[in-house]
């Protein structure tokens, strides 16, 4: 009876398996491309790949018949910031940067019957400032702005607000939209500060789109007619504030409805 040889260990040792990198180097067998289907030559692209359809832009009679009703409605519209002079409003309009007009007002009172003129801001100090005003946001710097620019004004401009928008733009804490609200309210300039709701009402109905504040002001200075541009300001902001909300907008009780582009407005 023939006994089967067993090999050693040493013999089972040197019979190797492939190695993994061995087994990825091994060529498999390619595979016949199959047709493309006849539904893949045909198909359209999805709808949500398509760009999404801008609204038609606004005629200037149609823009012309918005800032009429806006005028028969409110012919002399007002700032609803509390002020005394062109200081205080300045002033103002620096302590409402993120934060509401209602908000400042109830701060405000106080710190204007101390101090109404920036020498007065500047001997009160900014530690008294900062106490006046901390029920506004960012009070700290603000605080800090506002004794600032009353210094500069002292230094720089007699201690009065300066009418053009360089000069305003160099003081601390103000940049366009300030000085476009303090130009026109104080000066009766032309200009258009586009704040959060002017932003909303412009890109919303389609009346002067824009990507930044910058764009859509540039754009209103366009399209409004020179006539309505002195109040364009106070009414685009009295409409965002009132009836063209952020949430829930009052479509039916809006002048412009049937001009707006908003494709979801009510009717």
């Amino acid at each position: 009876m023939t006994r089967k040889t067993i090999p050693s260990k040493a013999k089972a040792k040197s019979i190797k398996r492939p190695t993994k990198a061995a087994k990825r180097a091994t060529p498999k067998a390619s595979k016949t491309p199959k047709a493309p289907s006849k539904a893949s030559k045909t198909s359209k692209p999805a709808k949500s790949l398509q760009a999404p359809k801008q609204p038609k832009a606004w005629t200037p009679a149609e823009v012309e018949e918005a800032f009429r009703r806006f005028q028969a409605a409110n012919p002399e519209p007002k700032g609803e910031l509390q002020h005394t002079n062109a200081y205080t409003l300045l002033v103002a309009v620096v302590l409402s940067a993120q934060a509401t007009d209602a908000g400042v007002n109830k701060a405000t009172p106080a710190l204007f019957v101390l101090a109404d003129t920036p020498a007065k801001m500047v001997a009160l100090g900014e530690d008294k400032v900062r106490d006046l005003i901390k029920t506004i946001g960012l009070f700290r710097t603000k605080a800090k702005n506002v004794v600032a620019l009353s210094q500069r004004l002292l230094a720089e401009h007699d201690g009065q607000v300066p009418n053009n928008r360089e000069a305003l733009e160099n003081l601390p804490g103000v940049g366009r939209k300030t000085a476009n609200v303090v130009l026109n309210i104080a000066f009766g300039q032309p200009t258009i500060a586009v704040d959060t709701h002017i932003f909303r009402v412009s890109n919303r109905t389609g009346l002067a789109p824009g990507k930044n504040p910058l764009e859509v002001e540039l754009k209103l200075e366009q399209v409004v007619p020179p006539q309505y541009r002195r109040h364009a300001h106070h009414w685009l902001i009295l409409h965002g504030r009132y009836i063209c909300l952020a949430r829930r907008p009052r479509c039916p009780d809006c002048l412009i409805n049937d001009l707006c582009r908003w494709p979801e407005k009510a009717a």
